[in-house]
Order: structure tokens, then C-alpha cells, then sequence
């Protein structure tokens, strides 16, 4: 994966955990990165981590649901870095009122919040890559990347919004992958990656404990997964760094689970 030296990525949720630490694999491979997120102050802070480590960055606040800004981050970053060789959406989310809990029921879904949670994970993967993926067209090349859940694959109990919403990134990543191949060649390509269970912030409460031990939740989730633990941010970097490179150049329109072998496993 040598060539990825010189590229030039945007990462959507670049300032939360997982994008975080798929933006700082790339830029140690030498890709030249845009973190984009709406919080500026911890977008600022993932560019700083980026750069006392000795890579390029550079900070785009923006919304994923605002095209507008979304315009006026493409151009600053085509500004400072000329191109844009990668994308990653990987800004996403959950709200309370999509899940449903053991003492609820379909009925008692928030249907504002189910709505919410479908505009930021699909309309928020959509529009970037309406607003970046028209550069890529331009130059005949480049990878996106979505991320995607095993919710997406698996029907998990409680996060009703959130994997209806994930399944919708499943199928446009496969939709988008031939689109492009078949309007624009074989240069851009297009793949998701479905991580099993991480622990990031919105999730933190949910499977861990204060101590750190794994609530009911997470230990159902543990027993569930092969390799008996949670995964680690920086295990997504070695899939991520395949998919923008010319190693996978043969590869579009798949979702690759990162999961311990969740996916694969039946319970019994």
C-alpha cells in the first residue's frame, strides 16, 4: 500500500473514535487529511493529534446534512491539497427515541427521532458523496468508503433506527458502486466497512460499566463474538488502508465485516 503516499482523504465524523482512528492510520501511511465534523473544537484537536504525529491535516467544520458548507469545505480542502483521491463517510449515529428498549415496544418508537436517525447516516453519507464524489468523477479516480454495522446484517434487539438506516448504506454502497463503474470506469470504487462492536461514545454507557467491566448488554455481546472481546478503533485501519489503495483496485461493491467473527457465528 505504498501509493497511498501523497493522496488526499476526507473523513466525515473524522473527530469521533472510529473515524478518528482511521484518519490518523491514513495520515501515518502518508494521506494528506481533511477531518471534517460540526464540532469544531474536537476537530481541531483530531488535526493537532494528526499533525505532533507528523502528518497533514487540516480542519473542515461542517455538517454532513448542510450542502452549502459541505461546498465550502470541498474547496478549501481542493485549496490546500489540489485533489481529493479518498472519502469516508463515517459521521453516523443513534438517538434514544430510535431504540427500542426490553420494557418497549415497537409502538413506543419516536418517529421524529427514527427520522433524525435515518437523515444523519443515510442522507449524511448521500450528500457528502454527492459534494465529493464530483471531484473524483472529474479526475477518474478514487475510493469511497462508507461505514456501515453489523446491525445492518444482523437483527440486533433495541437499535431499531440505527440498523434500518445502516442496511440502507449497505445497499447504496452496492447501488453507487456500479453507478459509478458503469457511468465513470473502473477508476472510482466504491465499498463499506461493517465494524462489530467498538466502544465509542455513544455507546460507552450502554456495554461498560464505570469500572469498566461489561454491563448485561456487552457481555451478551463478548459471548456472541468469537474472539471474545470488543475491537479496538485501530484495527479498522488495515481495511480502511486496503480500500483506498491500489491493492484492492479490482474490489468495489462490498461491505467488509471487521467483528471477530460476530457475523459468522450462529450461538450454537
Amino acid at each position: 500500500m505504498r501509493d497511498l503516499k501523497g493522496k488526499v482523504a476526507v473523513i466525515t465524523g473524522g473527530n469521533g473514535v472510529l473515524g478518528g482512528a482511521i484518519a490518523m492510520g491514513f495520515a501515518e501511511k502518508g494521506i494528506r487529511v481533511g477531518i471534517l465534523g460540526r464540532n469544531e473544537k474536537t476537530v481541531n484537536k483530531r488535526v493537532n493529534e494528526i499533525k505532533q504525529k507528523g502528518g497533514a491535516a487540516m480542519a473542515l467544520v461542517a455538517n454532513v446534512l448542510d450542502r452549502e458548507k459541505l461546498t465550502l469545505a470541498k474547496e478549501a480542502l481542493e485549496k490546500e491539497f489540489d485533489k481529493i483521491d479518498i472519502l469516508v463517510n463515517a459521521a453516523g449515529g443513534n438517538m434514544k427515541g430510535a431504540t427500542i428498549t426490553p420494557k418497549q415496544t415497537i409502538f413506543d418508537l419516536d418517529i421524529d427521532d427514527f427520522d433524525k436517525v435515518n437523515q444523519l447516516n443515510l442522507k449524511g453519507t448521500v450528500l457528502p458523496t454527492i459534494v465529493f464524489g464530483k471531484s473524483m468523477t472529474e479526475q477518474k479516480r478514487g475510493s469511497i468508503i462508507n461505514i456501515s454495522s453489523m446491525a445492518a446484517e444482523r437483527a440486533l434487539t433495541r437499535v431499531m433506527g440505527y440498523s434500518t438506516a445502516k442496511a440502507a448504506i449497505d445497499n447504496f454502497t452496492k447501488w453507487l458502486a456500479i453507478e459509478m463503474t458503469q457511468k465513470y470506469g473502473d477508476g472510482i470504487r466504491v465499498n463499506a466497512i461493517a465494524p462489530g462492536f467498538f466502544i465509542g461514545d455513544q455507546n460507552r454507557e450502554l456495554l461498560l460499566k464505570a469500572d469498566g467491566s461489561p454491563t448485561e448488554r456487552g457481555e451478551n455481546i463478548v459471548n456472541q463474538t468469537p474472539m471474545k472481546r470488543f475491537g479496538k478503533p485501530e484495527e479498522l485501519q488495515g481495511v480502511a488502508n486496503w480500500l483506498a489503495s491500489s491493492e484492492s483496485s479490482f474490489v468495489t461493491g462490498i461491505v467488509v465485516p471487521v467483528d471477530g467473527g460476530f457475523g459468522a457465528f450462529s450461538g450454537v
